[in-house]
């Protein structure tokens, strides 16, 4: 700063009134602004984050605590987010938790001395009320992204998708099709995914359809889950005609174990997804599943987390709760019950 104070030919003070855009007593002239911002540009002058931090000033960095990066929908969710911080100036400084609580505390812990002005976290974590409870106390605004229902309860904001809408409607789908035997396949300890699993089970009980043995089935959520739950449900008596996975990332694992027992799809078993990420669209077949709105929904939270309208939790009221609806893309994966079924 005191190198383009010298260039542009005025004081250190009146530069980094410019480059914040802070208000002055003294007015400064239009050529002047440009001058400094421009002999600015030609330094390579960066504001330090940390400096800000430390005068008061916003730092510009919102930390984002991922439950897991090597699932392609949290990557798409990541992206989204880099996208909608850039637009406001922003950068985002990343951690990721591997799924666990313990390992999301120390994230957060370290997110904070580095003057984050606030902290996202992306997708639920084992281990979620102990992290629930440290958060509590934040000296910075938390915001949650795909934690689970309102049932589960957040002492700060949360932005989710309505599950038994898109389940309600997954569900639809394969019924009109002619499906009574269908199981599903999900994890067991997430918070988001154990909703989409109540979500299943009271439309059976609504619908006066079978919830047979072992139609529910527990498995990680990889590629190697969905293969998993396939093997498991073609153990039964009785075969579902169609599968409902509570992620994309099941669903490929489903379709591909189906091709390698040479399981027609959708011919001899239908499957459906839940999040629609970008590699839907390109399995063979193409899958049919419940789409959420990740760019809408990541640019809410960050707009509760830094924006005009963002909340804190010293107001007195209680943490806003956006949820957003999805939509059912039908693809190629589904298709009517097979006659011998």
């Amino acid at each position: 700063m005191k190198d383009v104070a010298a260039a542009a030919g005025v004081a250190q003070s009146t530069v980094s009134r410019i480059l914040n855009d802070a208000p002055v007593r003294i007015r400064v002239s239009d050529a002047t602004r440009e001058r400094v911002h421009a002999i600015a540009a030609e330094l390579g002058y960066r504001p330090h984050p940390f400096a800000r931090a430390l005068r008061g000033a916003p730092s510009m960095l919102l930390g984002a605590v991922v439950r897991d990066i090597t699932d392609p929908f949290f990557a798409e969710a990541i992206e989204a987010m880099s996208v909608e911080c850039d637009k406001r100036g922003y950068s985002v400084v990343l951690g990721h938790a591997h799924a666990k609580a313990d390992e999301a505390l120390a994230l957060t812990a370290v997110l904070e001395t580095r003057h984050c002005d606030a902290i996202v976290l992306v997708g639920d974590f084992y281990g979620e009320r102990r992290l629930v409870e440290d958060l509590r106390s934040a000296p910075l605004p938390v915001v949650a992204l795909w934690h689970g229902s309102e049932r589960h309860g957040r002492p700060f904001p949360t932005v989710a998708v309505d599950a038994a809408a898109g389940i309600n409607a997954a569900l639809d789908h394969l019924t009109s099709l002619g499906h009574r035997r269908i199981a599903y396949v999900g994890g067991a300890t997430r918070y988001v995914i154990r909703d989409r699993e109540v979500a299943y089970q009271e439309y059976l009980a609504a619908a006066g359809l079978p919830q047979a043995e072992g139609y529910i089935c527990h498995v990680p959520n990889t590629i190697g889950g969905g293969e998993l739950g396939l093997s498991t449900l073609l153990g039964l008596v009785q075969r579902p005609t169609a599968i409902l996975a509570a992620t994309d990332t099941l669903a490929f694992g489903l379709i591909h174990a189906a091709a390698a027992r040479g399981i027609g799809v959708p011919a001899q078993l239908s499957i459906v997804g839940f999040d629609d990420i970008q590699l839907a669209a390109g399995t063979v077949p193409s899958l049919t599943t419940v789409r959420m709105p990740i760019t809408e929904m990541v640019a809410a939270g960050v707009e509760l987390a830094v924006g005009d309208a963002g909340w804190l939790s010293s107001d007195g009221q209680p943490p806003p709760r956006v949820v957003f609806q999805p939509t059912l893309i039908v693809r190629n994966s589904t298709g009517p019950v097979a006659p011998e079924s």
